[in-house]
């Protein structure tokens, strides 16, 4: 029984100190946190810097003019003579197409061989007839010369029944070879960007119903622009030959200059946005190698003012149409800040021009460091 007793107020005692506990640590914290702390702030001293307002447009690189070489004739691909990546000059050979005649012209123009073969001998038999009676004085000379021009017609229609059968076959003709389109040819000076088509191809001519296969692509890449959209509430700060920075993502540390050139009269509905397309003519004065479709960002600088007292615009306040700042009075024991308006002006974002209410002696209030206890 006295075991059981004395167990009873052990535990009766170690209740009592841990409910003490509890209540004195409730009391610590609460007190802790009733206390006050004052907070310390980043001192900011105003400072005289460019502000610049840009424009940012998301673009793309391009060249002015870019090419496609369709075939003049349908068949398939038998040779390629050049690849992506190479120089070409007007008149180069890119690559040769073997033709493939279609079965109902080949016969149409077998016909008409025929045809004109079988004219031409009856024409000839009767000039050589026409010919013995006109030496002979039995023919009037108007008579001859009427059968010698039959004679050289039906001569004409022979050749050109065949040279019509022998492009159908082969795509060429023995009087036509020097303009042969079996051989796909650059037209113009460039650069080849793409050859889509492989060895056995078929290829489609281009006419008034397709656009036919592309063979190549070419383009002159010392030729660049920079094809951008510029939004509605923004074009109308930017003009013709405004100069562009140019920042190319996939060319680090490198930037180019670029002169706007067109503004479109119209806009297209982007996602919910009217957006306007410009184009800038890019001077490549680093002569570096631009490749077509790279993504950049042009930047235009529509107002600039050099010199200027400014600050950074997290330290403003708004309040209705005023704008305040903090100004420091003291800084020792602690901070004590006076507020008072200001009058703004240009800002880029980042760093905003203070026209009036600052001098570069004041030390006014930025963003919170720490907080220190009473």
């Amino acid at each position: 029984m006295k075991k059981k007793t004395k167990m009873k107020k052990i535990i009766r005692i170690l209740l009592f100190i841990l409910l003490g506990s509890i209540f004195l640590g409730t009391f610590l914290f609460l007190w802790s946190n009733s206390k006050e702390k004052q907070l310390s702030y980043e001192l900011i001293e105003p400072q005289e810097r460019t502000i610049q307002k840009k424009i940012i447009i998301t673009g793309k690189m391009s060249p002015r003019n870019e090419i496609s070489l369709k075939p003049q004739i349908s068949g398939i691909i038998t040779a390629i003579y050049k690849e992506a990546g190479q120089n070409v000059k007007e008149g180069e050979a890119i690559a040769k197409i073997k033709v493939i005649p279609d079965i109902a012209q080949l016969n149409n123009a077998e016909m008409q061989l025929n045809m004109a073969q079988i004219n031409f001998e009856q024409q000839q038999t009767e000039f050589e007839r026409n010919t013995r009676l006109y030496k002979s004085g039995v023919l009037s000379k108007e008579e001859f010369e009427q059968a010698q021009v039959a004679n050289k017609k039906a001569n004409e229609e022979l050749k050109n029944a065949k040279e019509n059968l022998e492009i159908i076959k082969s795509g060429i003709s023995s009087s036509t070879a020097q303009y042969s389109n079996t051989i796909i040819k650059s037209t113009v000076t460039g650069m080849i960007l793409s050859i889509p088509v492989k060895v056995g191809n078929s290829v489609i001519q281009t006419n008034n119903y397709n656009d036919g296969t592309t063979i190549a692509t070419i383009a002159d890449m010392q030729d660049m622009i920079f094809i951008g959209k510029v939004d509605e509430t923004e074009i109308g700060k930017i003009k013709e030959g405004n100069e562009v920075n140019l920042i190319i993502g996939a060319m680090q540390g490198v930037t180019s200059k670029a002169v706007l050139e067109y503004i479109s009269p119209q806009g297209v509905l982007d996602n919910g946005a009217t957006t306007f397309e410009i184009k800038a003519a890019v001077k490549n004065e680093a002569n570096t190698f631009i490749r077509s479709g790279y993504s950049a960002n042009g930047e235009i600088i529509v107002e600039q003012k050099d010199s200027v007292l400014s600050i950074p615009e997290s330290a403003l306040e708004l309040t209705r149409d005023s704008t305040f700042v903090y100004i420091l009075k003291t800084e020792k024991p602690q901070q004590v800040f006076e507020k008072k308006s200001v009058e703004i002006g240009l800002s880029d974002g980042v760093y905003i021009e203070v026209k009036k209410g600052l001098s570069p002696k004041d030390k006014i209030r930025g963003n919170t460091l720490e907080a220190i206890e009473n």
